[in-house]
């Protein structure tokens, strides 16, 4: 079944479109949040709360931007890091680590965290594909150095002399230490 077979069916009947996207993708699903939440124990959780979203938000998918794979990924990841989030204030208002609140963002500063963001996608997009998976997958999907040394076919050693340099190339392009 294609994706947009399988679209058309969650749009016909969600419960049985439902069934057969977690057919297709649960594995990529477990994989992605098992690297975020793997100290948790929160991955089945959230696995049900991915689907939820899935179920409510299937109408925000457009194939034109991008593959229905990367979208469920992205999905699954953000869920993944609200899981760890709300896990963490839990354990911290467990034990009674609360401190100030903080401040909203102004408006600049909103608008200068979004252009280090653009220029930040834009040097990303500039690596090779090799690096450019070795930085999403340390950085952005949170998975551990040892599982993507192994999965990649590198020592620990060589990934994590790969991040420093790319780290370092990237603040080059960027700018230095800015804030």
């Amino acid at each position: 079944m294609t994706d947009t077979e399988l679209l058309d069916l969650l749009r016909r009947d969600r419960t049985a479109g439902t069934e057969a996207l977690l057919a297709r993708y649960r594995p990529l699903l477990r994989y992605v949040i098992g690297g975020i939440l793997a100290e948790s124990g929160d991955e089945e959780d959230c696995l049900s709360e991915v689907c939820l979203v899935l179920w409510q938000k299937l109408d925000s998918f457009d194939p034109a931007k991008g593959a229905l794979s990367a979208w469920l990924t992205a999905v699954a990841r953000n869920t993944a890091l609200n899981h760890l989030k709300t896990h963490r204030r839990r354990e911290a208002h467990t034990a009674e680590a609360v401190g100030y609140p903080v401040s909203p963002d102004t408006p600049e500063q909103a608008l200068l965290r979004q252009e280090r963001a653009e220029r930040l996608k834009a040097a990303l997009n500039g690596l090779r594909d090799r690096d450019r998976q070795l930085f999403y997958r340390r950085y952005y999907y949170l998975q551990p150095l040892s599982q993507i040394a192994a999965e990649m076919g590198m020592t620990e050693r060589a990934a994590e002399g790969r991040l420093y340099r790319l780290r370092q190339r990237l603040r080059q392009e960027l700018g230095g230490d800015e804030p």
